[in-house]
């Protein structure tokens, strides 16, 4: 087909991104059943629309965006970064609740009516900006003094803009950053330092919250019931997602249930987004659970593969930077279903129903395949210069 003569880029990210996204289907439209028969929203149908309605604009993205020059994103990081500032700002001034539900996350995109969560986006500018800024002082000696304002002001504005409303998010974000720095060859003498002010300054948010409750309502309370839960497995009240999640999976044994057969979606709230993983262990099994866990660690690779293979230092950064916390975001939502790790509210990625998500892992991957693109590029222009007669063939 004519299509495929335009993508560019990693095959094998291409195909691991479409098997993820083809398999979403079945585990979407089972899971679905609990907002329609339960919640009493939609229809299972409607559902699946939607998510395929995501997934189509979400390989558009990934289309766009990869046929960008991965040099371009220095730029429009730099461009990027005040806007999605002022976003986040709005977000969270916005108001406290949406349907009953804290509204401090999203903001409604007036047109289609769907709920955009800005602090996926900010993730993916700052790591693009991050990876500008470490690609330029790379070889030269940098102090802490003078990488507070370029480097050090975003972050924090970002992590502290996101942590109201979002602790898991802001934690996620603010220790991806920390890798990528130690990655890009920032001192790790001033790594430290960074790490002691923001554990301080979570200190100081925890401190405040507590004076002034009103200020940012139940946030704190709910972080210390979801760890309080975590380490006290008694307590069945607070660990009700867990115990559910963990009662599904025992249920699914080596083969799984069989798809669609899932009975714990009736009672696992969130079965469709965060907790998905249990569902489809349930329904697939082990076979099936590991041979997710596969795919996503078959993407590591070629994400590794990748940056290696390019030839710039902001290459290497921007796709460790963008496409390192999807698969870290993949592992969290594994890891909060077999109870190895407190609840966090993260999706797995591809696979989770839902917008903004689904289309922010795309622009991440997007972004990884114009670098891969970039070296496929490189490497036929060598061809080309070591053959001079396809060079002159080519000018026929």
């Amino acid at each position: 087909m004519k299509i495929f003569s335009h993508i560019q880029g990693d095959k094998v990210i291409w195909a691991v991104v479409a098997l993820l996204a083809l398999f979403s289907f079945l585990p979407v439209y089972s899971a679905s059943s609990n907002l329609v028969y339960v919640v009493g929203n939609g229809t299972t149908m409607g559902h699946l629309v939607k998510h395929a309605l995501l997934l189509f604009l979400g390989f558009g993205i990934i289309y766009g965006v990869h046929r960008i020059p991965t040099h371009y994103f220095k730029g429009l990081s730099i461009i990027a970064m005040p806007v999605v500032l002022a976003l986040l700002v709005y977000t969270l001034a916005q108001g406290t609740t949406i349907g009953g539900a804290n509204a401090s996350r999203w903001i409604r995109l007036p047109l289609v009516g769907i709920t955009f969560q800005t602090s996926t986006l900010a993730s993916v500018v700052l790591m693009v900006y991050i990876a500008r800024y470490l690609s330029k002082i790379k070889e030269r000696k940098i102090t802490f003094k003078e990488s507070i304002l370029p480097l050090w002001s975003p972050v924090f504005l970002v992590v502290m803009l996101i942590l109201p409303a979002n602790f898991s998010t802001a934690a996620i974000l603010f220790f991806m950053v920390l890798v990528l720095c130690f990655l890009g060859g920032y001192p790790l003498k001033y790594l430290t330092g960074i790490v002691g002010i923001g554990m301080l300054g979570l200190l100081l948010f925890v401190l405040v919250a507590k004076a002034a409750p009103d200020l940012f309502p139940n946030r704190v309370d709910t972080w210390m019931n979801r760890l309080e839960s975590f380490w006290d497995p008694a307590d069945t009240e607070a660990d009700y997602q867990i115990e559910k999640a963990k009662i599904a999976i025992a249920s699914g044994g080596l083969v799984g249930n069989g798809a669609g057969k899932s009975v714990m979606k009736n009672f696992l709230p969130q079965s469709s987004s965060d907790f998905i993983y249990a569902i489809i262990v349930e329904e697939y099994g082990l076979i099936g659970g590991f041979s997710l866990m596969f795919f996503y660690m078959l993407l590591l690779f070629r994400i590794v593969v990748v940056a290696n293979a390019n030839t710039s230092v902001f290459g290497k950064l921007l796709v460790v930077g963008v496409g390192l916390p999807i698969v870290f975001q993949a592992l969290i939502n594994m890891a909060v279903a077999v109870e190895l790790f407190p609840v966090t509210g993260q999706t797995l990625p591809l696979i989770s129903s839902g917008g903004t998500s689904i289309w922010m892992t795309c622009l991440a991957i997007g972004i990884v395949l114009s670098a891969s693109r970039k070296r496929e590029q490189e490497e036929e222009m060598e061809v080309d210069e070591n053959n001079p007669l396809e060079v002159l063939s080519g000018q026929l």
